[in-house]
């Protein structure tokens, strides 16, 4: 049986920002508490967009890469938060929003 879902992803890099915590990790207790089914923070290997290449390496470490964080629950759920993400993420990344099929 499938089940018409939304899925919102953002695009950040890991050393990002708001509020003098890491945006990822704000991000993440924020779906919580408004009770959001699932969230995942993807790290990624390399990138780049209009902040330039995501990743800046140091004797082989990468210690700015880019992440990404999928959200997946019910529009009913996911749309009153639209906002407050924008204005968390602002500048610093890249929000999108797709619908998807649960299955």
């Amino acid at each position: 049986m499938k089940m018409k879902m939304l899925c919102l992803t953002i695009r950040i890099k890991r050393n990002d920002e708001a509020n003098g915590k890491r945006l990822h990790k704000l991000l993440i207790d924020f779906f919580m508490q408004n009770k959001i089914a699932g969230a995942t923070v993807w790290s990624g290997v390399d990138g780049f967009g209009k902040r330039r290449r995501s990743t800046i390496k140091l004797e082989g470490i990468t210690v700015n890469m880019p992440l990404i964080i999928e959200v997946v629950d019910l529009q009913s759920k996911i749309e009153p938060l639209l906002f407050e993400v924008k204005r968390m993420v602002g500048d610093n990344g890249l929000v999108t929003l797709q619908e998807v099929d649960v299955i």
